[in-house]
């Protein structure tokens, strides 16, 4: 007991008595290991952290801070330390190694200290700076490197994402980001981080590298971290700043460039087709639809995509491109989505709108020439010819008649296009040029078909070269006047009573090269006339008799009334 009494005592003393210093001798340095670099020595009015370890002349140690586990900390030039070692730590550079040869009139003189220390004993400081602050010291910052175009810097209440490494002054590392795979998310100014870093983090831009060394008492203090900081230690961070928002951001919309002719602009409820990057702060690309090599479909305003989006995808042109920057509480928030996006990442999208469309839109047309004399103009049951090109909104060619040998046919009405083409011809004269433009709910819809995309509107470039009239559904042959009041007469050319398939033909082939009448457009004049005559000849013996002959408008009411006398 009355050993550690004095151990104690010894220390106490070594390192709380101030001795003054004799003109007989002084201290001897002798600095056997020294940084490449010094920027910072010791000076009075300083605190150092040190390691030691004590010995008398012959070799033997009666005291280190290795032993007990931790560093000495001290304040140079306050007699708080034997005047020895206050003289020989001043000039020491962190990491630096020295010995320090003390006399006894600077260290314990002739009294000594105890049984540990000898009267008039000369000691041997074996000594390795480990840090050095001042009360003074301000958090100093370094940038390393910075990006040419920096729009924002971080201010308190920013949110800032950043990669770190946290080392000690000596170089040890106590803490890195990089080594947890996760950048360290943070508010700025608001006392969530330490105060050094706090005010080490203000004015970063995106991308930002710089250095912040922290002396102790804007860190971690007295307290320390743990074992991986020790009190009182000044903290050097090499930050890369990632990402930087405020939760009071709203999406921000830059590099527009918008088409000279624009004759609509999205709004809530249009279903849009788009390319897109997607790429953080940083530039670091998350996802792409373009290596994908197909649109992002969605309706817009309506909660199918994050709220950024949302917004950012209104007001668009079809042909515009724009970059939408949208802040995390507009995005993914604090969660984030899946591996790719991480918690409290802002996202920038660079867009291009293919087109877009409104399940209400109906085709549009928009006449180039016309015509000055026009007599006639297609509809329903009309067979036409016409030539086309069809490209999507954005230019791209689909398909083109020019690259077939014959026009383009098509009989009005009959679903042998698609509803929005079919709409879209009906109306021209023969010379005729227009565009029309078809939403994909009158296209081919969300499946698209071979060569078209899913949800495409369409453009057709439309000439009508022919037009021949038709018949309504069900008539192969119509009268385009009044028909022969006595028909049967007309039709039995040779006063017989009786008519057979040839001098029906010849009948009809007359009154369609009079105009009096039209056939079926698109099917085989024989064809027509034998279906016909076979309709008429009701015992089918190869000739029509007046009793027989009836026009189709009195079979329709013939039928028409036998369904009233069924009901």
């Amino acid at each position: 007991m009355f050993a550690v009494c004095v151990l104690i005592l010894v220390l106490n003393a070594m390192f709380c008595v101030e001795c003054n210093p004799s003109p007989v001798g002084d201290v001897v340095v002798e600095r056997y290991s020294t940084p490449a670099a010094c920027p910072r020595e010791v000076k009075n009015g300083d605190h150092v952290r040190y390691h030691y370890n004590v010995t008398l002349l012959d070799g033997k140690t009666f005291d280190s801070s290795h032993q007990k586990g931790e560093p000495k900390v001290g304040l140079i030039g306050e007699g708080r330390l034997i005047a020895g070692i206050e003289k020989g730590i001043v000039g020491m550079c962190i990491n630096e190694r020295r010995k320090v040869t003390v006399p006894s009139h600077l260290a314990y003189g002739a009294a000594g200290a105890g049984d540990v220390v000898p009267p008039d004993a000369t000691l041997v400081f074996d000594l390795h700076l480990l840090d050095l602050w001042n009360n003074a010291d301000m958090v100093v910052t370094k940038t390393i490197s910075t990006p040419k175009d920096c729009r924002r810097s971080i201010m308190r209440t920013d949110f800032a994402r950043y990669h770190f490494n946290g080392t000690l002054l000596d170089g040890t590392l106590f803490d890195s980001s990089y080594a947890r795979e996760q950048t360290h998310d943070s508010l700025v100014g608001e006392g969530w981080l330490i105060k050094g870093l706090d005010e080490g983090l203000l004015g970063m831009c995106v991308g930002e590298i710089r250095t912040i060394v922290i002396p102790p008492f804007k860190g971690y203090g007295e307290k320390g971290l743990g074992q991986e900081v020790p009190s009182q230690a000044t903290l050097i961070y090499s930050i890369l700043l990632v990402d930087i928002h405020n939760a009071k951001d709203n999406i921000t919309v830059e590099n527009q460039v918008v088409p000279e002719s624009c004759m609509r602009k999205s709004v809530v409820g249009d279903y849009m087709r788009y390319h897109y990057n997607g790429t953080f702060l940083n530039g670091v690309t998350f996802d792409t639809s373009y290596q994908r090599n197909t649109t992002y479909n969605t309706y817009i305003g309506m909660g199918y995509v994050i709220t950024g989006m949302d917004q950012g995808l209104l007001d668009v042109c079809v042909g515009e491109t724009r970059r939408v920057i949208i802040p995390p509480h507009l995005a993914y928030g604090e969660q984030g989505a899946g591996k790719d996006i991480p918690g409290s990442a802002v996202l920038v999208f660079d867009v291009d709108i293919i087109d877009f469309h409104n399940p209400k839109d109906n085709i549009t047309v928009e006449i180039i020439s016309k015509p000055e004399i026009c007599n006639e103009t297609s509809d329903a049951d009309d067979l036409i010819h016409y030539h086309y090109n069809c490209s999507l909104m954005d230019g791209t060619l689909l398909f083109a008649s020019g690259n077939y040998e014959n026009h383009q046919e098509a009989l009005l009405g009959a679903d042998k296009v698609i509803d929005g083409l079919d709409q879209g011809l009906r109306g021209m004269c023969v010379g005729e040029k227009r565009v029309v433009t078809v939403p994909p709910h009158l296209g081919h819809g969300e499946k698209g078909a071979t060569g078209v995309p899913g949800s495409a509107v369409l453009v057709f470039e439309l000439e009508l070269i022919n037009l021949a009239k038709g018949v309504p559904p069900g008539y192969l042959f119509v009268w385009l006047g009044e028909s022969p009041k006595e028909l049967f007469d007309s039709l039995d050319m040779n006063k017989n009573k009786e008519v057979p398939e040839e001098e029906f033909g010849e009948f009809i082939k007359l009154q369609v090269a009079e105009g009096k009448g039209r056939m079926k457009p698109g099917m085989d004049p024989e064809e027509i006339i034998a279906d016909m005559f076979k309709n008429q000849d009701r015992n089918h013996d190869g000739l029509i008799t007046p009793d027989e002959l009836k026009l189709k408008v009195e079979e329709d009411q013939e039928r028409e009334a036998a369904q009233h006398t069924e009901l």
